[in-house]
């Protein structure tokens, strides 16, 4: 929706949020039912929920070309492709019109539209633990992390029993339990597995994963249906996203204002009073410039979304971007990689099947290097094992199967053999060469310089993948799997869409870019609460952390604001 842009008056707000994703949503939430007059900018257009998920219930044969993309698909988006199908690539954004510079293979997956990618999220939640937030001290790998488990444990708690969690206790200190909903069940073969585990591992434990998936009705919202088909907008609300529970819940205070196709380019400071003023945006639809002003800004933009326009916003006090006098904006840039792992066959319980389309897999959660001193791996940190059970269906034995007519069809409809498929999710190290900067010889349709990636895994990490290919296989091997087969699809940054750290917190203003809350070191009326401030990036899926964050420096700014001091 477009908003009255004639005065000063009338564009201004108590606070405004950029972005309108997971950590976005949460901040509008916060901010308008603590009263506060809010303005939301989302750069991509407004999809409401229930209303804007066209292809919520559409079977497969109701698609032109079923569930493949095709050629034209992938030649407009090659990067965005790798991740959509049919279903969901209207929450893509075309690579096309949305142009990067790579200096290395990076797969910057993006949804510009309200709700961003909590519509199409993984929606697994875990915490993290001191493990996480001592390692960067411990090892001397980037710089502390400026809080503990215990300052960020009663936002965990807040979150969780906001949004729903499904999930099981399981008393584990490097993977703290929350406030679950039901957990799901597994399936006999991933029973059996986690059984050996515990039997053969005992110092490994699989259990259900942690999601956003509601086991029952929740906060007006679910129960999950078991479609998986998630990414497609659940029309139930049976998974959290910003579209069907914070949003919402900001619009019903009455303080919210959301604007789409609105492209911020810059945050205003001013020397003066040395604090932001508020934002300069381009409408994505007919390239004219707003400004809106506000007494706290959330910059919200996803990781390297953020840093961009930290990057872009320059003045005379900051003249290679806003907050950056330690020059780490852009730097440090992290994502998980899951491309190493094992699969094997099993061939007992041809007499059990299962029912429904479960959500979520299984997870193993990390069991490396679980104190600090230097051990043999040959790695630093650690990684969980993600994955899941299943009977052979028709599709994967199409090919390796002869025949013709009745008995062809027999033989194809028959569940095959149980397999089991698993991955590790492996914490990447700060690196301070990993980076975005921006090309302002190149631009794009906005006339906004495009960002340069510059980002590659190395040797911890390479090394790490290695010993979850062998591990994974040993645990297959114990549990009487048999064709075990580990691979590594080498897939670059950027693939398990966690990438995070350009905006790192710190104790120190010479080396970060945030305070303990979430501040600017310099410009203390803007916070950043989406994956830009993580320090480091631990193993766990970090969607939860982001959500817990925003909620903690929401009151925190509030308070300031309501002392004065903001």
């Amino acid at each position: 929706m477009n908003i009255n842009t004639g005065s000063n008056l009338e564009n201004t707000f108590d606070a405004i949020v950029i972005g309108s994703g997971i950590s976005g949503g949460w901040a509008a939430k916060e901010l308008t039912q603590k009263g506060l007059k809010t303005l939301v900018l989302e750069r991509g257009r407004d999809v409401k929920h229930v209303s804007d998920y066209p292809t919520a219930n559409l079977k497969p044969w109701e698609f032109k070309n079923g569930l493949f993309n095709t050629q034209k698909d992938i030649m407009e988006s090659p990067i965005q492709s790798g991740g959509f199908d049919p279903g969901d690539r209207h929450f893509y954004v075309n690579d096309t019109e949305h142009p990067y510079i790579q200096e290395k293979p990076f797969n910057w997956i993006r949804g510009y539209q309200v709700g961003g990618r909590s519509l199409i999220w993984g929606r697994q939640c875990y915490r993290l633990s001191d493990l996480d937030f001592e390692a960067n001290a411990k090892d001397g790998n980037g710089v502390d992390w400026p809080i503990r488990y215990q300052d960020i444990a009663p936002w965990y708690d807040y979150v969780e029993k906001y949004i729903g969690v499904s999930g099981q206790v399981e008393n584990l200190s490097q993977l703290p339990d929350g406030h679950f909903l039901p957990p799901m069940d597994l399936n006999c073969v991933e029973k059996h597995l986690a059984s050996s585990l515990k039997n053969k591992n005992g110092d490994r434990l699989l259990t259900i994963a942690r999601v956003a998936n509601l086991t029952k009705g929740w906060d007006n919202r679910g129960p999950c249906q078991y479609r998986n088909l998630c990414s497609r907008g659940c029309p139930f609300g049976g998974y959290f996203s910003s579209n069907s529970s914070t949003l919402p819940v900001a619009f019903a205070t009455g303080n919210l204002t959301l604007r789409d196709f609105s492209i911020v380019t810059e945050i205003i400071y001013d020397d003066t009073t040395k604090k932001a003023t508020g934002v300069r945006v381009i409408d994505k639809i007919t390239k004219k410039e707003y400004e809106y002003f506000a007494k706290i800004i959330f910059l919200n933009a996803s990781t390297i979304g953020t840093a961009s326009i930290l990057l872009n916003s320059k003045s005379k006090r900051f003249p290679d971007g806003l907050g950056n006098d330690s020059q780490q904006v852009g730097r440090n840039l992290m994502d998980h990689h899951s491309s190493a792992g094992a699969g094997g066959m099993y061939e007992g319980f041809k007499d059990q099947y299962y029912k429904g389309r479960r959500p979520a897999g299984f997870l193993i959660p990390r069991y490396r290097n679980l104190k600090h001193e230097k051990t043999d791996l040959g790695f630093l940190r650690g990684y969980n094992l993600q994955g899941h059970g299943e009977r052979q269906e028709w599709p994967d034995r199409f090919q390796n199967t002869d025949g013709f007519g009745v008995d062809f069809k027999s033989k194809l409809t028959t569940p095959g053999p149980w397999t089991v498929w698993m991955a590790g999710w492996g914490e990447c190290l700060p690196y301070q060469e990993n980076r975005i900067t921006l090309n302002n010889e190149k631009k794009d349709a906005w006339g906004q310089p495009l960002v340069n990636i510059d980002f590659s895994f190395k040797d911890n990490e390479e090394k790490m993948m290695e010993d979850i290919q062998t591990t994974s296989a040993e645990m297959l091997e114990k549990a009487g799997f048999k064709d075990i087969g580990t691979f590594n699809y080498k897939k670059p940054g950027g693939s398990t869409v966690h990438e995070m750290g350009t905006a790192r917190m710190g104790r120190d203003a010479k080396t970060s870019v945030l305070n303990a809350h979430n501040q600017l070191h310099d410009v203390k009326n803007v916070f950043i609460t989406d994956g830009s401030f993580m320090t480091s990036s631990a193993c766990q899926n970090p969607s939860l952390t982001y959500m817990a964050m925003t909620a903690r420096a929401c009151e925190f700014a509030y308070q300031q604001l309501k002392a004065g001091l903001l």
